[in-house]
Order: C-alpha cells, then sequence, then structure tokens
C-alpha cells in the first residue's frame, strides 16, 4: 500500500478531477485518501502546499509515461500529432483538468500560483526539448524564441483543455489549424535553398 504522503498527494489530484477548486478541502482529500485529514497539515503544512506538491507529482508521472514519445519526435508533423495524441489522452486520465483547475483557483488565490507554474514548467520542458531539436534544421529556427514557443505550446495545451469542454469542434478546429501550420513549414523545408534564402530575407525584413 502507498505511504501515506503518496495517498495524500494521489488524493489530491483525485479531488481536483472530480469536484474541481472549489470542492478542495483537507475534509474532501482526507476522505478520499481514507485518512485523517490532520494528517494533510502534518505532511504538508496546508492545502495549498498539498496541492502544489500533489501537481507535481501528477506531471512527473505523466511526462515520464511520454518522455521516449517526445525523445523520438523528429518533424513539427510528428510533435503535433504527439500533442493531439497526449490531448485525447491525458483529457481521459484527468491531469490536465487537475492542473487547470489549480490554474483557476490561481486567479484568486496567489498562494496556487506555484503549484501551477511547477506543474506548467515539467512539461514545458519537454517540449521545449523537441521543438528545439525539430526547428533546428528549419529555416524559421533564426526567428522562433524556441523557450517562448514551448511555453505558448503549453498554455495552449491547457486552454484546448477548457475549451474543448464547453465547445469540442472548436477545440477541434484549433488543432486543425495547427496542422495547417505545421504544413507550411513542412513544405517551405522541402523548397530548395534558394527559396529558403528568399524566405529568410523576407523574414528578417519583418523582423
Amino acid at each position: 500500500m502507498a505511504d501515506t504522503r503518496t495517498r495524500l498527494l494521489e488524493a489530491a489530484l483525485e479531488t481536483l478531477k472530480e469536484h474541481g477548486i472549489a470542492g478542495v478541502s483537507a475534509r474532501t482529500i482526507a476522505a478520499t485518501a481514507g485518512v485523517n485529514q490532520a494528517l494533510v497539515f502534518y505532511h504538508f503544512g496546508s492545502v495549498d502546499q498539498l496541492l502544489a506538491a500533489a501537481v507535481e507529482h501528477g506531471s512527473q508521472q505523466r511526462i515520464a509515461l511520454y518522455r521516449a514519445r517526445f525523445a523520438a519526435v523528429t518533424t513539427l508533423r510528428e510533435l503535433l500529432d504527439l500533442g493531439r495524441a497526449l490531448h485525447a489522452e491525458e483529457r481521459a486520465e484527468g491531469t490536465v483538468a487537475a492542473l487547470a483547475q489549480v490554474l483557476a483557483g490561481g486567479q484568486t488565490d496567489p498562494k496556487l500560483a506555484p503549484a501551477t507554474t511547477t506543474g506548467l514548467n515539467l512539461w514545458i520542458e519537454e517540449v521545449e526539448q523537441a521543438l528545439g531539436r525539430v526547428l533546428a534544421r528549419s529555416p524559421l529556427a533564426e526567428f522562433v524564441d524556441v523557450t517562448g514557443l514551448a511555453k505558448a505550446t503549453a498554455a495552449a495545451f491547457v486552454g484546448l483543455e477548457l475549451y474543448e469542454g464547453v465547445d469540442p469542434d472548436g477545440a477541434n478546429q484549433a488543432f486543425d489549424a495547427l496542422e495547417s501550420l505545421a504544413g507550411l513549414v513542412t513544405a517551405l523545408e522541402d523548397m530548395g535553398p534558394v527559396v529558403r534564402r528568399a524566405a529568410r530575407a523576407k523574414l528578417r525584413r519583418h523582423s
């Protein structure tokens, strides 16, 4: 059986998934874990600190499952395909929903902000490594802020989780638009060196 600390971490995530941030308390988490609520404060000090640790714990577990798939990506198209697969899998698992709930809670409770930042940064690191690798030989490489793009991608990932809950067709349309953009980048990469140099010159004039 998992130790009490791990049970509380997993119970906090489960409570977020099932009840949202408004339904999270020491009592509800402890009930899910099957322990006395005093243990929340014994192990973590506060509910906010437990949530911060739980989001990091959940993100670490989920990312570990995908690390090899991120490492295998060689093109922007493959990265977007992986992103779509991750979106579907994580929506079913509920991990991104939990992260989104903490993000929403952080708008009114600054103490929750570190939980969101830590969880997102773990995803951002994986995305940044993949983006840096696939864009390294692209004509766009010198014009793209890979770190900034990775942060935007992670933020969009969480945003699409929330968006799909109210407009599934709109979320699919957003993914389709991203895939069209990837197609344009791929087409540019497949063009000859003269065309690529012309594209770079054009981009420099507008950067």
